[in-house]
């Protein structure tokens, strides 16, 4: 376990909780090969703010990447949504290319 993750997890449950931290654990954790906890990490990173459109990325990205396919879908299309609520037009447009490449895969 590296310094960082200690640190990020030690500010967990405080005060400074919140998306962004969440997602820099869960950045900090695939660094270090743990996608699992860093799938986890996003998923309460929504929680705090589910507009997050980089978190939904993200974890569209890694639930592709750990074969969960139909979960990825689920994920980019609920992302997109959010982008689009948000405004965040190029997270939009890069989640838009991720699910049809991965909808014509799984087609």
């Amino acid at each position: 376990m590296t310094a960082l993750l200690d640190s990020l997890r030690a500010l967990c449950s405080g005060p400074r909780d919140g998306a962004l931290l969440r997602v820099a654990l869960a950045n900090a954790l695939v660094a270090e090969g743990m996608a699992a906890e860093a799938i986890a990490e996003l998923r309460r990173a929504l929680e705090f703010d589910p507009d997050y459109s980089a978190a939904w990325k993200q974890l569209g990205r890694l639930l592709a990447e750990s074969g969960d396919v139909t979960a990825a879908i689920e994920t980019y299309r609920r992302g997109i949504a959010a982008a689009q609520k948000r405004g965040d037009n190029q997270a939009e447009k890069e989640m838009q290319v991720f699910l049809r490449r991965l909808e014509k895969s799984d087609a």
